[in-house]
């Protein structure tokens, strides 16, 4: 059974799920900073996944580079899948910018996180409902 890591629960802000993945909005202003999480028990690895799992993973994470690109002002997406701290397999998405607070350097640890505002959230969250990601079932987008 699919459960998401307790550290991704604490520092996220769910925004629903696509057919593989749960969608989450890191909670540090700084960047626009989104996380997919494939809802597949033990999963640590791309590899872990079946191979229709693996694509469907890079399918999902494409559609998201997509919307962000149409959403949000960068220089350079970073796509990541780390697990030093957090072992559950995790695709991260930021949106870097030659003027953001760690550029250009990593951005893991480089400052400490900026809270988002609730009504800053809820801007996100009616992008995300209004935006092309609506062709995927969201199940938990309120």
């Amino acid at each position: 059974m699919f459960e998401l890591d307790p550290r991704l629960q604490r520092d996220t802000y769910l925004l629903g799920d696509f057919p593989l993945c749960r969608l989450l909005l890191l909670n540090d202003s700084s960047y626009p900073w989104f996380i997919l999480v494939p809802r597949r028990a033990g999963a640590r690895e791309i590899h872990h996944l079946a191979v229709e799992d693996q694509q469907q993973l890079w399918r999902e994470s494409a559609e998201l580079s997509r919307w962000l690109e149409q959403n949000f002002q960068y220089d350079k997406l970073n796509v990541a899948a780390l697990g030093n701290v957090v072992s559950q397999l995790h695709l991260h998405h930021v949106a870097r910018s030659i003027d953001d607070r760690a550029w250009p350097g990593p951005v893991w640890g480089a400052h400490p996180a900026v809270a988002y505002a609730d009504e800053k959230v809820a801007a996100i969250r009616k992008l995300v409902q209004l935006g092309d990601l609506t062709e995927f079932v969201f199940e938990h987008s309120t």
